[in-house]
């Protein structure tokens, strides 16, 4: 059985598209996963599958949309996956203030350019450093006022959600956990 860290996208945000935790952890167990728990309202899935991570996003994709009426994209990283995320964290000043550093989960790799672009759009205190798809975001003046934060889907154009480090950490301690 492998463990694996399922994120969805634009889940309970703002009183939009919402998703009961407890009914999300139920359809996921009919579903065939094992050791199903969640973290917050946000889309933060914890699951263990003999399953490959294809397949489990597959089936959750399938069966999202008729438990809820509405899709919501996942992103998955295995145990191992997660914890080299954790380990290769670039901003190790961040972790006296983990709500200053996000790890932005992409599906694939962003182009150059797009880099580029988005280097473009910080201001001087913001960084930003990408890694084995992740996107580490510094951002010390917080990322909802970050002009950064808002251009990353707009200048990336890769599949992608962001999570802050306290909860990067905790999901981290839950999949030790199972």
């Amino acid at each position: 059985m492998t463990k694996y860290v399922v994120l969805f996208r634009g889940i309970n945000v703002g009183g939009n598209k919402i998703v009961k935790m407890e009914t999300l952890r139920m359809v996921l167990g009919v579903a065939g996963f094992n050791d199903v728990k969640t973290y917050v309202q946000s889309g933060n899935v914890i699951l263990t599958s003999d399953q490959t991570a294809r397949r489990v996003a597959e089936t959750i994709t399938e069966i999202f949309p008729r438990t809820f009426g509405f899709p919501s994209r996942v992103t998955i990283r295995s145990e191992d996956e997660w914890n080299c995320m954790v380990n290769k964290n670039a901003y190790p000043q961040a972790l006296d203030n983990p709500k200053a550093l996000h790890a932005v989960v992409m599906d694939d790799d962003p182009t150059d350019a797009a880099l580029i672009e988005l280097a473009k759009r910080a201001n001087d205190s913001e960084e930003f450093t990408v890694r084995n798809r992740v996107l580490y975001l510094y951002t010390p003046e917080g990322f909802g006022t970050s002009k950064l934060a808002e251009a990353l889907d707009k200048v990336l154009k890769v599949p992608l959600t962001a999570r802050n480090w306290r909860t990067v950490l905790t999901l981290q301690g839950m999949l030790a956990a199972v």
